[in-house]
């Protein structure tokens, strides 16, 4: 078994992770990141809302209030710093009730407190204004127009690419099974591998706890909070321009109706405890659920339009609250547990806030050469007909269309396999270009698709594999895939 030293291993290549990689790249430190897929983004990062939260739904005071403000304010620059799209489309929360108007006002009272600027509520007839289509059972809604749509693949990607261009090492297909402190540092035990670090990031959503109790006596339990989704075609993308939430309870923000922002149209989620940490099935019950209550908010969603569902779970921890910080009796163990929403709105600042604690502890030093920046993949179909035809003279792949519904080219493709942590998976190349995300949903691009990925990656077809080792897409393929 070979073994491995870092002074710093990040468990999880989720946003979080991957933004604690990208922070701690900052600093003259050896850095790791142990993930069990094949790729970045393959957990919680990939199914969620996309939502960049304002910040008025979390209690003041709490770890949640703090971070989504501060993680909200970052999120601009940042997408202008590593490429990926983020619009600031603002948030309407709906109330169906006048006599509700003291849940809507502690509402605008909690986002005050938490610094969320800009709010305000508004009659029903404003918010329709706004929002046409929001049905005439609305009596009122409190307005946020700091609230974002972010494309949460794109988020990750960008800083996990960002990450191990300033030297960070990703280890995928590395599950830790065990972790125990030796002589001063901890010892992560994989199948292939033993992994030692002096600090080590728990960043592994709904398995958080596992790790942090497995080196604290204070133990964590986290419940995984199952969340379906309906998306729709793009034909859908305009019926909305805000992100429409209704008014929360005790199970979160409840049903929204938003717009991505690649123009598909998302509702969902629905909210249901689980014990299984991989229970991301949907059903029809779940699905039925989500677009009766989202016609609540909006007339006229067509549903017709959905293309597909998908399931998520978030990371709910008991105290109701992130677990962030150094392990009271595990020196150098850094929790960053119980990251559900708004922890994609939080990501960025989260990174921040351990990184610092992290250098702090350690006494590492700054990087001289660090480079904040990062290209994403070119998007040939927005390009000028001018600015295509010039990258098709000095690229041809650019002007052989893979995906028809995306319009992605074999040049795009290409450029998702080779760049820094380029795919290995299907599923790899969907979250960078978005081949197979359309009204198809891959049903024609994926033989093409997969005929490069086996030339790129000097790979076999029978051993191309859907995201994770053994999901081969054809029979007769290495089970374990490659």
């Amino acid at each position: 078994m070979k073994e491995l030293r870092y002074d710093v291993a990040v468990i999880g290549a989720g946003v979080t992770g991957c933004a604690a990689a990208r922070e701690l790249s900052r600093w003259n430190l050896a850095v790791c990141v142990a993930e069990r897929e094949e790729d970045v983004c393959s957990g919680t990062s990939k199914a969620n809302s996309a939502i960049v939260h304002a910040g008025f739904d979390a209690e003041p005071g709490s770890l949640k209030a703090r971070f989504n403000v501060e993680g909200n304010r970052m999120m601009e620059e940042l997408s202008k710093e590593l490429d990926f799209e983020f619009k600031r489309n603002g948030s309407l929360v709906l109330s169906f009730d006048p006599e509700a108007h003291p849940a809507l006002e502690a509402l605008y009272e909690k986002g005050q407190a938490n610094g969320v600027e800009g709010l305000r509520i508004i009659s029903g007839d404003e918010a329709r204004q706004m929002e046409p289509n929001l049905t005439d059972a609305v009596a009122e809604a409190l307005y946020a127009p700091t609230g974002g749509i972010v494309c949460p693949f794109g988020l990750t990607i960008a800083l996990a690419e960002n990450a191990c261009d300033n030297g960070v090492e990703f280890l995928f297909n590395t599950g830790i099974q065990d972790i125990r402190r030796e002589n001063g540092e901890y010892v992560l035990e994989a199948a292939d591998c033993r992994i030692r670090a002096a600090i080590v990031v728990n960043a592994a959503g709904v398995y958080a706890d596992v790790f942090h109790n497995m080196v604290s006596e204070k133990k964590l339990h986290i419940t995984p909070r199952k969340g379906d989704y309906c998306l729709l075609d793009k034909e859908a993308g305009g019926h909305v321009s805000h992100t429409i939430f209704q008014l929360p309870t005790a199970m979160g923000k409840g049903i929204l109706v938003t717009p991505t922002v690649h123009g598909n149209l998302l509702t969902g989620p629905t909210a249901k405890d689980i014990e299984d940490k991989e229970g991301t099935a949907t059903t029809a019950a779940e699905l039925a659920e989500i677009t009766a209550k989202a016609a609540l908010s909006v007339k006229n969603i067509p549903f017709r339009q959905v293309i597909t569902s998908f399931c998520g779970l978030r990371a709910h921890e008991d105290s109701d609250d992130f677990v962030i910080g150094e392990a009271a009796d595990a020196p150098g163990f850094f929790d960053a547990a119980g990251i559900e929403s708004p922890g994609l709105s939080s990501a960025p600042a989260i990174g921040a806030y351990l990184a610092e604690q992290i250098a702090a502890k350690t006494g590492a030093s700054r990087k001289e050469n660090w480079n904040g920046r990062r290209k994403g993949i070119v998007r040939a179909a927005e390009l000028s007909f001018e600015e295509r035809a010039a990258l098709i003279k000095e690229r041809p792949e650019y002007g052989t269309i893979i995906c028809r519904c995306e319009g992605v080219s074999e040049g795009e493709i290409m450029d998702a396999i080779n760049r820094t942590l380029g795919a290995v998976s299907l599923d790899g190349i969907k979250r960078r270009v978005r081949q197979g995300m359309g009204r198809c949903q891959a049903g024609f691009c994926t033989p093409r698709t997969m005929e490069i990925l086996a030339r790129e990656r000097g790979m076999k077809m029978e051993d191309i594999c859907k995201n994770s080792s053994g999901s081969n897409m054809l029979a007769g393929g290495n089970e374990e895939g490659r």
